[in-house]
């Protein structure tokens, strides 16, 4: 990652930030909560964590990317019982994000563990020296 790729990226995330605390539309017809997220650049990937406790990753949980979006759906079924009282939100779950220009997608890798899926995508380092362009002449 280089330093133009960073600081590209770091001045979009507060505006996202501040957009995504809304839910939209579509969040709210379809009854879906938002993931909440948490993203950093590291050792040459872009990492995204998500927060999804209570949810068997095995079956409730898919990751996909398609034209350049990291989408995470998750769905958390809601217990039968009626005696208590609760503030969980059952349902379904989404969040997609904008991956970053060189990532690899072929070596985008997830992991689960203690409630926070973890998805890491390698981004291919930019080369900084450009390229040389031959001027013809007439």
């Amino acid at each position: 990652m280089t330093t133009n790729q960073l600081a590209t990226r770091s001045l979009l995330p507060n505006i996202a930030d501040f957009f995504n605390s809304f839910p939209s539309v579509d969040l709210l017809r379809s009854n879906g909560h938002l993931i909440k997220v948490e993203e950093e650049f590291a050792d040459g990937k872009y990492v995204v964590r998500a927060e999804l406790p209570g949810i068997d990753p095995d079956k409730d949980v898919n990751v996909t990317i398609r034209n350049g979006t990291l989408t995470i759906n998750a769905k958390r079924e809601q217990r039968e019982t009626r005696d208590g009282y609760s503030e969980f939100s059952y349902g379904e779950f989404t969040r997609s994000l904008t991956l970053p220009q060189g990532f690899v997608e072929d070596e985008v890798k997830a992991g689960y563990r203690d409630g926070i899926l973890t998805v890491s995508v390698p981004v291919a380092e930019e080369k900084a020296e450009g390229k040389q362009v031959k001027i013809e002449t007439e």
